[in-house]
């Protein structure tokens, strides 16, 4: 590996919010860089490509805009990767990423699709996850650096974040002695539809979960991750859970937006029989299965799971496992939906529609992340792509939402 400094001009931003450029016929990579930028970086090189560390900007890109949150400047915050852009450019920006993910990965004929953006470009986000750290002086809360993800910063205040989450967390900074006795925790405050929910993941033992939980009065629910074993409430302040899975739409209008498009395109091919995979808490299935469809939902929380079972008509059930385990199973359907984490589905889960693609009318795929939904759509060549849209779901990041619309190719 060489290190060497160049100008050169930033051309794009990749995936995960860097700004691309070449030196050399080199692609080079740089952090808080915009597309027009000049700029003098300092190049670690390898082989195949080169990471830079913007040293000074000799022409500014007319792009760019002044960060308003403090740690995204001064602490170098990994949390956002595109403060510094204006939202014109991040969504220009996720339309490309997007369609340069599935020509190049996913072997799709494609333009770059439209971006939806947010109604709140900030205090959007409904969910802040905090590592803390216990020092000499006390308990530090924040987030990693960017260029340093073994540390962490004191967190004052994030601008995406909902000011409710913000005043929850404010709350439960006089209880961090009530913690479990570690030195490390990671804690996730989120909102319910009445109060919020706190998670800590970390400890053994807990024996002042009662203290935390009462320093919080905004808080519904407790809940704890032991280290090596699975998420209990703890605590709280009704005896039916609000909470349901562990996971939550970090933008509630953005997701409220995609899931009605989802349902529309959904409805608009007349399914009477509906696989829903990695169901959540059945915000998709509930509402088909309520109109006379038979849907099986399959979803792996099993909390997520019994709060579905109980709102599902019959016929339609809810399934707990891995959506690879019981797809190929609940075939044929007139329509898949399939909405995974950022990993993306499971090579048996693709196989698995390949091998019944002519009893498939129809196949959504819901994705936070272009890459592995590129990949996957790499494994589905008897599925043409039909439609595809991106919603942006995190504003201020180079995080982005896709829905795509496939269906078998005729033979």
């Amino acid at each position: 590996m060489i290190d060497a400094s160049a100008t050169l001009t930033i051309a794009s931003i990749a995936a995960g919010g860097d700004g691309v450029g070449r030196t050399e016929g080199v692609v080079v990579f740089v952090p808080r860089t915009a597309p027009g930028d000049v700029a003098r970086v300092r190049l670690a090189r390898s082989k195949r490509f080169a990471r830079g560390e913007l040293l000074a900007l000799e022409a500014a890109s007319p792009v760019r805009v002044d960060p308003p949150c403090p740690h995204y400047i001064e602490d170098r915050c990994g949390g956002c990767q595109i403060q510094h852009l204006s939202y014109d450019a991040q969504l220009e920006a996720k339309r490309t990423i997007i369609g340069d993910s599935l020509r190049r990965i996913g072997r799709r004929d494609v333009a770059d699709p439209e971006v939806e953006a947010s109604d709140l470009p900030w205090r959007y986000r409904r969910k802040l996850t905090l590592h803390l750290r216990r020092t000499r002086d006390g308990w530090i809360a924040g987030l990693h650096p960017y260029d340093d993800p073994a540390a962490v910063f004191d967190l004052v205040d994030c601008p995406i974040t909902d000011e409710r989450v913000l005043d929850v967390w404010r709350e439960l900074r006089g209880a961090f002695d009530a913690l479990p006795p570690e030195r490390s925790l990671r804690v996730a405050v989120r909102l319910l539809d009445d109060g919020a929910a706190a998670t800590v993941e970390g400890g053994q033992v807990w024996r002042t979960a009662d203290h935390f939980f009462a320093a919080a009065p905004s808080l519904s629910e407790l809940w704890w991750r032991p280290e090596g074993s699975t998420t209990r409430r703890v605590a709280a302040r009704i005896v039916e859970s609000r909470a349901g899975a562990a996971f939550v739409q970090v933008n509630a209008g953005v997701a409220r937006r995609l899931r009605g498009e989802l349902l529309r395109r959904v409805r608009a091919r007349a399914p009477q029989r509906i696989v829903d995979a990695y169901a959540g808490s059945g915000a998709t299935a509930i509402p088909l299965a309520a109109e006379g469809r038979t849907v099986v939902a399959i979803e792996l929380d099993q909390p997520a799971v019994d709060r579905m079972r109980a709102q599902l008509a019959e016929p339609s059930v809810a399934i707990a496992g891995r959506v690879e385990d019981h797809l190929e199973r609940q075939l044929p359907a007139d329509v898949v939906i399939v909405n995974p984490p950022r990993a993306g589905v499971d090579e048996r889960v693709t196989a698995a529609l390949e091998r019944n693609r002519e009893t498939v009318r129809a196949l959504f795929y819901v994705s936070c992340d272009p890459a592995t939904l590129a990949r996957d759509l790499s494994r589905l060549p008897g599925y043409r792509l039909v439609a595809v849209h991106g919603y942006d779901m995190f504003p201020q990041t180079a995080h982005v939402e896709t829905l795509c619309e496939l269906e078998p190719v005729t033979p």
